[in-house]
């Protein structure tokens, strides 16, 4: 296993949608594992594909990643079919996103369908912290960040400040 690079803003690969996975084979699941070590390293309690540069629908995540007990899961081509409510994700961060956190908006109760990593369908219902973290990975999937859930305002401040540390190196 290694770790792998997470990429950070404005880096425009995290901008991209990525593709659906159709080949579920050994090279997928050195991914997937490599994924996961990263995730814990960084540590983070979840870690998009797209993160790390590859450009399929994978998602890996563990809401207890803090108890390193390693009992990780992982999601392929993740969709969430239902949302409802509402919850306020409160100090948000994002390993993509070093630096930053901020309160956004989620919605409370999601069902997401997708495989895992053996290509076996699976639907999750999930609410609260774990509903929030896998809004947060998919919208990696779809090229999106949690700053672009924030107001224009606190964006663009975070994103002059990233310039500005970009212009200095």
């Amino acid at each position: 296993m290694s770790i792998l690079e997470i990429l950070t803003y404005p880096d425009h690969f995290l901008q991209n949608a990525t593709h659906p996975i159709e080949n579920i084979d050994g090279g997928l699941q050195e991914k997937i594992k490599n994924m996961a070590e990263t995730m814990y390293a960084a540590p983070g309690v979840g870690l998009a594909a797209s993160q790390v540069g590859f450009d399929g629908s994978l998602i890996v995540f563990d809401p207890e990643s803090e108890k390193k007990n390693g009992l990780y899961q992982v999601l392929i081509n993740p969709k969430i079919i239902e949302s409802h409510g509402e919850i306020l994700s409160e100090d948000e961060g994002c390993l993509s996103v070093p630096g930053f956190r901020s309160n956004v908006r989620r919605a409370r109760i999601i069902v997401v369908e997708g495989l895992d990593r053996d290509g076996n369908p699976v639907s999750l219902e999930a609410e609260g912290f774990l509903a929030i973290l896998l809004q947060h990975e998919i919208d990696h999937l779809n090229g999106k960040l949690f700053i672009d859930r924030i107001s224009s305002l606190k964006r663009q401040l975070y994103k002059k400040r990233v310039l500005k540390n970009l212009n200095k190196s």
